[in-house]
């Protein structure tokens, strides 16, 4: 992250989930291996990848997802996870963002909501709050 945050700031990134990365996901869980759509918890994943790598970054705390899950997306397809800022409340050092993943031809199989800690992100908020 760079600078300060903002309402608006946005980050995305893409990703083409394949077999394999649902059996590691199987291996580390448990979680069955039913079909050939990506699991929920993968596309979770990609959320969690934005909030501590790019928007806030590194030293940011998770409090709270709400994801609703509206499609299906089949292995091999690329997807697009995108957080956009909503909310800042510097006086508690919280950050709210919307969460949306859509494939290739825009389909959106997710959206939702984080609620993100952001105390600990270097200039998150300017100037300390």
């Amino acid at each position: 992250m760079s600078g300060p945050l903002s309402l608006g700031r946005s980050a995305r990134t893409q990703r083409i989930f394949t077999r394999d990365d649902v059996e590691a996901l199987h291996a580390l869980t448990g979680a069955p291996l039913t079909s050939d759509c990506v699991p929920e918890a993968l596309i979770n994943g990609l959320f969690s990848y934005l909030l501590g790598v790019d928007l806030p970054g590194q030293g940011t705390n998770y409090l709270k997802q709400e994801t609703r899950f509206l499609a299906a997306a089949a292995l091999g397809e690329r997807l697009t996870a995108r957080v956009e800022i909503t909310r800042l409340r510097p006086d508690k050092h919280l950050v709210d963002l919307a969460t949306v993943c859509e494939t290739a031809d825009g389909t959106r199989i997710a959206e939702g909501r984080a609620l993100v800690l952001a105390r600990d992100v270097a200039g998150a908020f300017g100037a300390e709050a």
